[in-house]
């Protein structure tokens, strides 16, 4: 008993004890992280690039390229280098590609660029745009070689631009056309006892149409071949006026499917100037730049010369929106953080204008409300707000962009697809194959509401499909508030159709076609000033922090779920246009 009494007593002492020894080690840890993390961050800070006397920049068409891509992982990069290293997939921003084609443009240091060719991962108006800043480099008399083992995706389409376009002798070119190649479900829903109930407004709303047809709809067809062509047009145009070819000889080879064509045609049809191995391009390299001795720098190299940055009192701020549109949590543009960037923004006195620059296939209504709403709050303050679309602003992306002051988009860019839909899955079929019963109890009518267990009942239904309805009177009213036009108007070209950026000009869901440069011109104007400095928002991440954040973050698999539950878990209206390959 005493014995007992003694332990009891030392408890207290022995808690207090160990809470002591926690408490230090956790100071311990946070001062040992600090060091770390200082000494790393000095490690992995990128040195600035020295640029030489008789430099080409080599841009390799490597990777995926997004909007704004955070610093390189440099351990990923070292592994790669390794027998048997893992594969390293670069992520590229449109913006460094665009800015290193500038300096080379400028600086009397380089001579050329190089396009080295493969598989850019790069859609049609971020193609389109590179392959504009590659042309208007030309115009400073420097020259662009460009040389692949094969040319895929949209390659061919940039690497056009070249003075010449050389080929590996057993390479190949993907000329065949553009496709959207779409999955269909119902077959394996049914083989697994799902049902998807579908509430939607909008004849051309063809996002739900993988869970309930297993076909494209003729309505769906009709949009996506009027949007195809479309794009396919531009690019058969402005090949053919760089290789001096005609539409109608670009249009016959693509139906020869060049890519399983022997390379001899390549040439006979003008597609490429010569046949040549890897290592002779060093010898192209020294005869145009007329001397034995020269420099390459790659894109990340470039990307680290140093420029002359004069951060003035006056700023216009360019706001990045690229990914699905999420409520809380993502990878793409997720309310709860734009809400805090956009804020951010507002408190900045020295920005005098907004240009918000838009990748996004849409996402979450009510997320895509919020932002709308914060966007309008900078436009009360008296800061214009200028919209640049870029590859995709489309449903919840036109959506956040409608009540802009003034919007651009690419020729090429995907937009329009008003409309709104709900998915709600039902699996109480496989529930009962699998044997798993469901009881309970609740106080009120819709109490116990399990639709994705049980279902939908009629009055389910009825309620959420009035929810979807209200969501797309809402989203035609910011439209039409927006564009100074009807809502009956908006509904007209609405129905969730999808839009290329040259026929959302003629039906005026856009004000004009141009790239982020002609946005932030625009947006100069309409604040009245001059003379002004660019501010990025979000601010680009450096290594170390995307690596920390990543310690917090989920696995991929993880990340998918909870997708999936973000989705189908409860009831809610989304504005986001079909999943499609386009290639």
């Amino acid at each position: 008993m005493s014995l007992f009494r003694r332990n009891e007593e030392q408890a207290p002492r022995r808690r207090h004890g160990c809470l002591t020894t926690l408490l230090i080690c956790t100071i311990v840890y946070v001062i040992i992280c600090a060091i770390v993390g200082a000494s790393m961050g000095s490690w992995l800070e990128t040195p600035a690039t020295k640029l030489e006397d008789e430099t080409v920049y080599v841009m390799k068409m490597q990777g995926t390229v997004v909007e704004q891509a955070p610093e390189d992982n440099p351990f990923d990069m070292l592994l790669s280098e390794l027998p048997y290293g893992s594969s390293y997939e670069e992520t590229v921003g449109l913006d460094d590609l665009i800015s290193n084609i500038r300096l080379a443009q400028t600086d009397d240091r380089i001579h050329g660029i190089a396009l080295d060719g493969g598989a850019f991962d790069i859609g049609m108006a971020s193609a389109k745009a590179l392959r504009d800043a590659l042309l208007e480099f030309k115009r400073s008399g420097k020259f662009v070689i460009a040389y692949a083992d094969y040319y895929a995706g949209h390659n061919y389409y940039i690497a056009s631009v070249a003075d010449r376009i050389y080929l590996n002798p057993v390479g190949e070119i993907t000329w065949h056309g553009f496709a959207a190649v779409k999955l269909y479900y119902p077959r394996l829903m049914e083989k697994l006892d799902i049902k998807m109930n579908v509430l939607k407004v909008g004849t051309f709303k063809s996002a739900v149409e993988p869970y309930i047809c297993t076909k494209m709809s003729e309505a769906d067809k009709m949009q996506t071949m009027h949007f195809l062509s479309g794009a396919w047009d531009i690019v058969c145009k402005e090949v053919g006026e760089s290789r001096q070819l005609t539409v109608e000889q670009l249009n016959a080879y693509a139906d020869e499917l060049m890519e399983l064509q022997p390379q001899e045609k390549y040439l006979a049809y003008h597609m490429v100037d010569s046949l040549c191995y890897r290592n002779d391009i060093d010898s192209i390299f020294r005869v145009l730049m007329g001397t034995k001795d020269y420099h390459t720098l790659s894109t990340t190299e470039m990307a680290n010369v140093p420029r002359s940055k004069t951060q003035l009192d006056t700023q216009i701020a360019v706001l990045y929106a690229e990914g699905e549109i999420t409520d809380e949590e993502g990878d793409g543009i997720v309310a709860k953080r734009m809400l805090k960037t956009i804020k951010k923004i507002a408190k900045n006195d020295k920005v005098k204008a907004v240009v918000l620059r838009v990748n996004s296939p849409g996402g979450s209504a009510n997320a895509s409300e919020q932002i709308w709403h914060a966007l309008q709050v900078l436009r009360q303050k008296g800061l214009p707000v200028v919209a640049s679309m870029g590859d995709l602003a489309a449903s919840g992306g036109y959506y956040i962009s409608c009540g802009a002051d003034y919007i651009y988009a690419e020729p090429n860019t995907i937009t329009g697809s008003i409309g709104i839909f709900g998915l709600v899955p039902d699996v109480s079929g496989l529930r009962e194959k699998v044997g798993i019963d469901l009881d309970a109890v609740g106080t009120n009518k819709f109490s116990t509401s399990a639709m994705l267990l049980n279902g939908m009942n009629n009055d389910e239904r009825q309620l959420m499909q009035s929810m979807v309805e209200r969501g797309y009177e809402l989203f035609t009213m910011r439209c039409a508030e927006g564009r100074h036009t009807t809502q009956d108007s908006i509904k007209q070209i609405g129905e969730g159709r999808v839009w290329l950026g040259t026929d959302a000009l003629q039906i005026g869901l856009v004000d004009a076609m141009g790239t982020i440069d002609n946005a932030i011109a625009k947006a100069a104007d309409l604040a009245g000033i001059e003379h002004y400095s660019i501010t990025y928002y979000p601010e680009k991440k450096d290594y170390l922090t995307e690596l920390l954040e990543s310690l917090e973050n989920t696995s991929d698999e993880e990340r998918m779920m909870q997708r999936l539950k973000t989705r189908f878990s409860q009831p809610r209206v989304m504005a986001l246009m079909p999943e499609q390959l386009i290639r």
